[in-house]
């Protein structure tokens, strides 16, 4: 028990890490489509797209890999998905967390000699 006299529970929030069905891809789909239909984005509150080269390389691998910013971010063991975000959208990260989210996505990172 804690100072307020509640019980604290130690249960661990349960998260199940699978691929969708085609099924449930296609529910999600009409849901969506949808919402948009009902709920069109105006043009501010579109998703910023990545710029050219590494940040779309990443997102483009986060996709083809079915994963969202939170699971990416908790399997590369970074504690806020803000920071996939701002790789994806090619600010500033710390290379550490860079290093892991390729990692997870089986991209390798290499320092290349630039020829003049």
């Amino acid at each position: 028990m804690d100072q307020s006299g509640l019980r604290m529970s130690k249960k661990e929030p349960l998260h199940t890490h699978r691929p969708l069905t085609e099924e449930e891809r296609a529910r999600h789909a009409a849901i969506r489509e949808a919402a948009l239909r009902e709920f069109p984005p105006t043009k501010e509150a579109r998703r910023k797209l990545s710029p050219p080269g590494i940040a779309t390389r990443i997102r483009e691998a986060r996709e083809a890999h079915q994963l969202t910013w939170y699971t990416l971010a908790e399997l590369a063991g970074i504690s806020e998905q803000t920071t996939i975000r701002d790789i994806e959208r090619g600010e500033d990260v710390k290379l550490s967390d860079f290093q892991r989210v390729t990692g997870v996505l089986g991209l390798k990172v290499e320092l290349v000699e630039e020829i003049a």
